[in-house]
């Protein structure tokens, strides 16, 4: 395994504790900053829009700029924006310092994962994608319970300057370790480029499948607790060791999933979208019932987890020749069908159809993406499309 995919996993871990760990010191900052905890939750749907809004923007502004150069600006604002959530005075300024790192987080899982494709041989595409992915889960079973505690013990600032000091600690690393040959900006004339690329069945159906992925799995996975202590009838203090176990069976998922990108890509994501929707079903059947449901949630973190390599690869592999805008939507497509999920469970629920029936949501979607997918590729080898040739890597600036 190379030091700079290390250095991309360990910034990819930073900006996923940034992200996550809001949820662990919502209470304290609502009460620190003397507002409601539900206009406190606005940090974590700016955080949403953010990037689905910012990232892929952010990236056409800066296509020219060589990829180095640019993920080294783009974790040293994360940084900066780190302090200034540490020092806002006010929500406000919170608010505007959480959606400034968002955008940098967007920009930074899409333009990472180009660069950390051209560091590895092809065959060896999807573990790279894999890795970066595993900064995010790890972030989940260490950095958020971590910062949690941080706030717990020294005030939520304290979990603010915690994390600009990881940010800290990964910029200067990959400014140290990343090679320069990890690719360079396009010119400006390639915009047309960036956006013919969305042209591509494979890319815009791949976007397709990743947005009903999320609504499905955060139309449950928001309302997860209460399902937890209502249904399956946990106390509330074992709730997080089944929320470590899923956390777990996420992080195993992102590494089998990479593996199995680079041997069978697209057999691969159909059926991993398949095994998701049974994963759902079996929730519905297990959750009344807590051993059962431990097994359960390691194996459902694990498929929810293991299909965001071969996607990403899929998508990388169809948009070689002009990645950059591509990338960037990825995270973009993840986030607004998180919002969306959560706002559809939230509506099944004030509809008094209960908890225990929120993972039929989950089964109807991963059906729509399996139809997705299949469909994606049937036309593929109907037309006899082949994916671009990339680019060959250049030594950046």
């Amino acid at each position: 395994m190379s030091l700079p995919l290390l250095t991309l996993f360990f910034a990819a871990f930073a900006l996923g504790t940034a992200e996550f760990v809001i949820a662990g010191v919502l209470p304290e900052v609502a009460l620190g900053l003397d507002v409601s905890i539900p206009v406190a939750g606005m940090l974590v749907t700016g955080y949403a829009v953010g990037i689905a809004a910012g990232g892929p923007l952010l990236a056409l502004a800066t296509s020219a700029v060589s990829r180095k150069t640019l993920i080294v600006w783009l974790c040293g604002v994360f940084t900066a924006g780190q302090v200034l959530c540490a020092l806002a005075p006010n929500f406000e300024l919170l608010l505007v310092a959480r959606v400034l790192v968002a955008i940098v987080h967007g920009t930074y899982f899409g333009i990472a994962a180009v660069v950390a494709v051209n560091l590895v041989p092809p065959e060896k595409r999807g573990f790279a994608v894999a890795l970066l992915l595993a900064g995010l889960t790890v972030s989940n079973i260490l950095g958020v319970p971590g910062g949690t505690a941080i706030g717990n013990a020294l005030g939520w600032r304290a979990t603010f300057w915690s994390i600009a000091t990881l940010g800290l600690i990964a910029t200067i690393a990959i400014a140290f370790v990343l090679p320069k040959a990890g690719g360079r900006g396009s010119s400006a004339g390639r915009f047309l480029s960036e956006l013919k690329v969305l042209g591509r069945q494979q890319v815009l159906l791949s976007l397709l499948v990743a947005f009903l992925v999320m609504i499905g799995q955060y139309s449950l996975f928001t309302y997860i607790a209460p399902l937890l202590r209502e249904v399956t009838g946990l106390a509330q203090d074992a709730v997080p060791w089944m929320l470590l176990l899923f956390g777990l069976g996420a992080t195993v998922g992102v590494m089998i999933g990479g593996r199995l990108a680079d041997w069978k890509l697209l057999p691969s994501l159909v059926a991993i979208l398949a095994a998701q929707g049974l994963m759902y079903f079996l929730v519905y059947v297990v959750s009344p019932y807590p051993i059962a449901f431990a097994v359960v949630a390691f194996v459902w973190g694990g498929t929810n987890f293991a299909f965001g390599s071969p996607l990403q690869s899929r998508i990388l592999q169809w948009a070689a020749d002009a990645p950059n805008l591509a990338s960037t939507l990825i995270p973009s497509a993840f986030n607004v069908g998180i919002a969306i999920g959560a706002a559809l469970g939230a509506g099944l629920i004030d509809a008094d159809i209960g908890y225990r029936n929120l993972p039929w949501i989950g089964v109807a979607c991963q059906v729509l993406a399996v139809g997705v997918a299949v469909t994606s590729a049937l036309w593929e080898k109907r037309a006899r499309q082949v994916p671009p040739m990339a680019q060959q890597p250049m030594a950046a600036e």
